[in-house]
């Protein structure tokens, strides 16, 4: 399974009548990343503010910057692929254009999240828009 773009996340999520169905369609959206081998997950590609660890690869291809996230949180690896719909694939100049703020809002994910949940996906947000800048 390939993730859905962002914008039919949007929709997805908006036809759920509670949050424990879209908790669970999150956690089966992280089900659809791939799974970062061992070796990959090293001190520098730790994403530092999370709660939970959260290990980001990136690679250039074609002017397109692409991510590689793990988690060792089931939720946080849906939060992740909730990012990777928004910010994979992309040119360095799509991410910073991306309205990321307007995209959570949408799905009305900040309200049904930890804070300590929130300030790692901002710190996971930070770092993409971060390397985005350093590659445009």
């Amino acid at each position: 399974m390939s993730l859905p773009s962002s914008e039919e996340i949007i929709e997805d999520l908006a036809f759920f009548d509670d949050w424990e169905q879209r908790y669970q369609y999150i956690i089966d959206l992280g089900k659809a990343l791939p799974r970062l081998q061992d070796e990959q997950k090293t001190p520098e590609r730790l994403v530092k503010g999370c709660q939970s660890s959260v290990w980001l690869v990136t690679s250039v291809d074609a002017g397109k910057l692409h991510f590689d996230a793990d988690s060792d949180a089931v939720i946080v690896h849906g939060l992740l692929a909730l990012v990777m719909a928004a910010y994979n694939d992309k040119t360095p100049q799509q991410i910073l254009d991306f309205d990321i703020d307007g995209y959570f809002e949408a799905l009305d994910l900040e309200r049904h999240i930890s804070p300590t949940r929130g300030n790692g996906l901002r710190a996971i947000v930070g770092k993409i828009q971060t390397l985005a800048k350093q590659t445009a």
